[in-house]
């Protein structure tokens, strides 16, 4: 079986291609920047429009395959702007009209783990999933993948965006933050909120805004806020590993790329006689082609094709496991 998927979920519209082992046979994107910072959702929306059909296309190719030769059409239908979302939605109707198709909508969150899930091997871990939006310690309990701890405010990939935006280094703001960070070994203390399992960046951006405001070195700030933000969310997942009594940490979402936050989840996982799994970055970042795998193990859902921006993780019952 060979599948298609569309993911339109933020500034990324991609189309995957994946057959029914999990091979990757396409995952091609075009990803919304701005020199300015920042995201308009119309805008984007605007952006994933034009070149919607391109990048179709250029995946069909890519996978050699022929539009006939494709099985089933999946969407990501939440959560994220509803602008984009709208868009890969009737493109996915489109095509699996078209194609006379099934069409399956899957939500993006839980296609970052079991993309994940089929890349690395990884059996039943922990997941740390930290995107633009969303920052989530989820783990599978009970037919659902369980949210056990989560930001109470900004997601780190928003907070990192936020910060690079408010010193003028435009957007994305994540790599930036982090080729700056290599110049420095200058650890400023800053504001380290983890409550519970949860925890909070709103205090640790205006703290660090103020101390950029105050002339402190760019690169020691950028060093020290990835620093911090990181081993809150390494705390909170070693958290929820002795929690669920689980060995396994999986890392996914666009900030996982980051090679300082996967140094240091590499180290947690070693000091508890536990396994790290990270996949490539192709897959961490928003793409296609977890949409298309998910749909493929929900190939048989019965659910509405709509889209819904504020759904969670834990709102979708798992019966393909």
């Amino acid at each position: 079986m060979i599948c298609l998927g569309i993911e339109s979920t933020a500034h990324t519209f991609g189309v995957g291609i994946v057959s029914s082992k999990g091979n990757i046979l396409a995952n091609v994107k075009r990803v919304f920047t701005t020199e300015k910072g920042g995201m308009i959702p119309t805008e984007v929306a605007e952006h994933h429009k034009k070149i919607a059909k391109i990048v179709i296309d250029e995946a069909i190719i890519a996978a050699k395959i022929k539009p006939e030769d494709i099985d089933l059409i999946s969407y990501s239908r939440g959560p994220g702007m509803a602008p984009s979302l709208h868009v890969g939605f009737n493109q996915a109707k489109q095509l699996s009209e078209s194609l006379k198709k099934p069409l399956i909508p899957v939500n993006h969150c839980v296609a970052h783990l079991e993309i994940g899930k089929i890349q690395t091997k990884a059996k039943d871990p922990v997941l740390l999933y930290t995107s633009g939006a969303n920052t989530q310690i989820i783990a599978y309990e009970g037919k659902r993948y369980r949210i056990f701890g989560e930001t109470l405010d900004q997601g780190v990939g928003n907070f990192l965006d936020s910060f690079a935006r408010y010193m003028g280094l435009g957007f994305p703001g994540g790599p930036k933050i982090y080729e700056l960070s290599l110049s420095s070994k200058n650890y400023i203390k800053l504001p380290y909120s983890v409550k519970g399992m949860d925890i909070s960046v709103a205090g640790l951006l205006t703290n660090l805004k103020t101390k950029y405001d105050q002339g402190l070195n760019q690169n020691d700030l950028c060093y020290s806020a990835q620093e911090t933000v990181f081993a809150m969310l390494l705390e909170i997942s070693e958290r929820a590993m002795a929690h669920c009594n689980k060995k396994e940490l999986l890392l996914g979402g666009g900030v996982a790329c980051n090679k300082r936050l996967q140094e240091m989840a590499n180290i947690m996982c070693k000091e508890r006689n536990a396994k790290c799994f990270i996949p490539e970055n192709q897959v961490l970042v928003d793409n296609g082609a977890m949409i298309a795998w998910q749909g493929y193990l929900e190939r048989n859902s019965k659910e509405k094709q709509d889209i819904r921006p504020y759904e969670r993780t834990d709102d979708v019952i798992v019966n393909w496991i």
